[in-house]
């Protein structure tokens, strides 16, 4: 019995470790390439980051690339408006990955 609980115990952890490396981008990754992006942001900001018309707003505007690395993050961990709370559904790591990818595609 122990071993059996060992084995699946094992196999579980294995399969969250695979699915965390697949869940974060590679280094150099821009934001409409990461794949927490496609999964979260994507159907509400539009596959290409410009918005979705009655959807979110364009994550590439002016008004994006005027807002703090400190306000994004409050933005997606908290919420605003209709946008929801990832605070629970995304790890400090793919928001902090989510805050530099949009710093970076706003400031282009």
């Amino acid at each position: 019995m122990r071993s059996a609980l060992a084995a699946c115990s094992l196999f579980l952890s294995l399969f969250l470790a695979l699915n965390a490396v697949s869940q974060t981008p590679p280094s150099g990754a821009t934001l409409t390439a990461n794949p927490v992006f496609q999964k979260n942001c994507a159907k509400c900001h539009g596959k290409t980051a410009e918005g979705r018309h009655f959807g979110g707003p364009s994550l590439i505007s002016g008004k994006t690339a005027a807002m703090s690395a400190e306000d994004l993050h409050n933005v997606i961990t908290s919420g605003n408006g209709r946008m929801p709370k990832y605070d629970a559904k995304l790890t400090p790591e793919e928001i902090d990955t989510l805050v530099h990818e949009i710093n970076a595609a706003s400031k282009k």
